[in-house]
């Protein structure tokens, strides 16, 4: 039996599970500076991403790139490299953490003769395995059609086909990729009418939970931070909250009492990813729009992640795409620049942390400039604690008001007193006078009724 060569630093051996055979590659091109996550920490993501689609990863490897080829990515004799690889191992499927161009990815695929996938590519499939509702799959489809639309390159263009009839049908000489592309063109034009319905939908919700005087509470950040397990947590759900990528797609929503007695409603979206591809921002916009909606955000992050910052900043950046941008600090009547919005970070998984860790973090949290809290959402510690944080959260963004209502206004008379606190009160013969405070949403809650 001969000996198997040495397997070389940048190459990882991963436990075999059910699946397609699939080899994982992470591009880490030497002439950019890399800033942040380490190539290791990369490797291991995209790995986990793989596993997300139940494919069995028989390797993993880092490939060093002094260059990139227009053509392949990489040079000549690493894709005969690979190839080799792909050759011995019976590989099905390789997984590319880059974007690829249309033609890298069919150039690699006539190369190697197997299924190439880039991190697009990998993230759509991923987000189509976890689709359930509808609307889910409606985003997914449209996500997936964007995307397979650049993808189609002039590969078939000897069949060209002749076709009669009306010009909706192909005019003569019409050639394939033009009539997949027509076809494609067709069906994302439907799936964004239907989207379009979708977002008048979820409108016209928005309008209705605005008439009820609850403030709305969104859980944003990266997937697997611990979000679903929190959102159970607090609100007594049984969500599907799995140890995996992108175990939400759906958001959720759920009445939450806090400790004052005032009620919030609290949302659990859709956790983000760094490069999260554009098509599915553009797709899943409906969906991330409840974030946008919300009254506060609290971004959970996981404290025991080793690159838990290059996550935040992740974050950051998609919640930038949608308009959002966290301030540097949180007690000045300012909330998320250009919103109404309140911003909460909570430091989640803290239980997995050592003692000197926590120690670290909990200093740091009390010297930052935004409401920092510590907790596990597994075993509930600290969940008190983020409670009474919204609850003073929205105590401290209240306004006085001076109202005036009909003494028969009964109605108006007892929101008041349920929603705001009430100062003062004086009943004259022209109705009732009250000096109430209120925070902004049910101050315009109140205005409109």
């Amino acid at each position: 039996m001969t000996n198997k060569k040495k397997r070389s630093k940048n190459q990882t051996r991963v436990n075999k599970n059910e699946g397609e055979l699939c080899l994982v590659i992470h591009p880490h091109v030497k002439i950019y500076k890399i800033v942040g996550r380490d190539p290791y920490s990369r490797l291991d993501e995209i790995v986990n991403l793989a596993q997300a689609i139940d494919v069995n990863v028989v390797g993993a490897e880092i490939v060093n790139l002094s260059q990139i080829k227009p053509s392949t990515l990489f040079g000549r004799g690493k894709v005969k490299s690979i190839s080799k690889t792909i050759f011995s191992e019976k590989i099905e499927i390789v997984i590319i953490d880059v974007d690829l161009t249309p033609i890298q990815q069919r150039n690699l695929e006539r190369f190697w003769n197997c299924k190439v996938v880039d991190r697009t590519g990998l993230i759509i499939e991923i987000f189509g395995k976890r689709a359930k509702t509808r609307e889910g799959c409606l985003q997914v489809d449209l996500a997936a059609l964007t995307y397979q639309r650049s993808r189609l390159v002039r590969s078939w263009t000897h069949l060209e086909r002749q076709r009669g009839g009306a010009g909706f049908m192909g005019g003569p000489g019409e050639t394939q990729i033009e009539t997949d592309r027509r076809q494609i063109d067709q069906r994302i034009t439907r799936l964004r009418k239907d989207l379009k319905d979708v977002k008048r939908t979820r409108e016209l919700h928005r309008k209705t939970r605005r008439k009820v005087p609850y403030p709305i509470v969104a859980l944003v950040g990266y997937t697997n931070a611990g979000k679903s397990t929190l959102f159970n947590r607090l609100t007594g759900s049984t969500l599907e909250a799995k140890d995996q990528l992108f175990a939400t797609l759906d958001p959720t929503m759920r009445a939450l009492e806090l400790p004052s007695g005032r009620s919030v409603i609290l949302s659990d979206t859709v956790g983000f990813i760094s490069n999260l591809p554009h098509e599915l921002v553009t797709a899943f916009h409906a969906t991330l729009e409840e974030i946008i909606e919300a009254d506060i955000i609290i971004h959970v992050r996981d404290a025991a992640h080793r690159n838990s910052q290059e996550q935040k900043s992740d974050v950051l950046q998609v919640m930038s795409k949608l308009g959002l941008t966290v301030p540097l600090q949180s007690s000045q009547k300012q909330g998320i620049v250009g919103t109404n919005q309140l911003h909460i970070e909570v430091l989640n998984k803290f239980d997995k942390l050592s003692t000197e860790q926590q120690k670290i973090l909990r200093n740091k949290a009390q010297r930052s400039k935004i409401k920092i809290i510590t907790l596990s959402a597994s075993t509930g510690d600290g969940c008190q604690d983020l409670l009474c944080s919204i609850d003073e959260l929205l105590a401290e963004f209240k306004t006085m008001y001076n109202i005036n209502i009909d003494s028969s206004d009964g109605a108006s008379l007892s929101w008041l007193y349920d929603h705001g606190e009430v100062v003062e009160r004086k009943d004259e013969g022209t109705g009732i006078y009250l000096k109430v405070l209120l925070d902004t949403p049910n101050w315009a809650r109140f205005e409109r009724r």
